[in-house]
């Protein structure tokens, strides 16, 4: 049985390597890009079942690349999940506007972001939230 997979967006190393070893140890397979330009590219060649992005980086910031993925056709169906240290609610509604499904500011707990994703992954076709 396939494993959810799950593109982490974020430039942070510690970020992405905390996000990854829970998530690969609660039963995702991960993915990662550095910045919003290199997860454009890898969300449309490996097409994830939800995005997980942060908004402050380099080159192409979440925003920017939310608003990229989900208006591309190719991208639009897959969930993003902002994930972000930006607390303001002017932040949250603009990522919402760009076409984000939820909105988690850092810290985040470890439960809270593996409900937040188990939604998300049960509406793309896995039953069972992993482990």
């Amino acid at each position: 049985m396939a494993l959810p997979h799950v593109l982490i967006i974020d430039d942070s190393l510690a970020e992405t390597r905390i996000f990854s070893a829970l998530l690969e140890k609660s039963g995702y397979q991960v993915s990662v890009a550095c910045n919003g330009q290199e997860g454009i590219q890898v969300a449309k060649a490996r097409q994830p079942d939800v995005i997980l992005m942060d908004v402050v980086m380099p080159l192409v910031n979440g925003f920017q690349a939310t608003r990229e993925l989900t208006r591309t056709p190719e991208t639009a169906h897959i969930p993003i999940i902002v994930c972000t240290s930006k607390s303001a609610e002017t932040d949250r509604l603009w990522a919402m506007r760009q076409g984000a499904k939820a909105y988690l500011v850092k810290p985040v707990a470890p439960k809270v972001l593996l409900d937040t994703l188990a939604q998300f992954v049960r509406k793309a076709g896995f039953h069972d939230k992993p482990v």
